[in-house]
């Protein structure tokens, strides 16, 4: 091959290979968003089951994710069906009532001591 046909197959090849990395970013980001989405909208269920602020919520989504050693997206996406379904993983069910519960116990006042 000619030099000059050379140096335009590997920009070719080049633009091939930018191209299909550029397509696999727009994927991630894709799903990223949808993610994020899905991950607010649990948030949303936990701040209307325990009366929770959206700081609070996120700190349930993410002990229950860890401490069930499930995806958070996964966690989200059940919590999403749950007022529709009435199903919830069991073991998710456990760790997010635990989790409201610990919350719920450390906002009640203490009782004074009587005198």
């Amino acid at each position: 091959m000619l030099p000059a046909r050379r140096r335009a197959a590997q920009a070719a090849r080049e633009r091939v290979a930018r191209t299909a990395e550029l397509e696999a970013q727009v994927e991630q980001l894709k799903e990223a968003v949808t993610s994020h989405a899905e991950v607010d909208q649990a948030m949303g269920v936990v701040i209307a089951v325990g009366a929770l602020s959206p700081a609070e919520a996120w700190d349930v989504l993410r002990e229950v994710s860890m401490r069930t050693n499930t995806r958070l997206r996964l966690v989200a996406r059940q919590l999403i069906a749950w007022p529709r379904t009435h199903e919830l993983d069991p073991t998710i069910r456990a760790e997010l009532e635990r989790q409201l519960a610990q919350r719920r116990e450390a906002e009640s006042p203490v009782a004074p001591e009587p005198c």
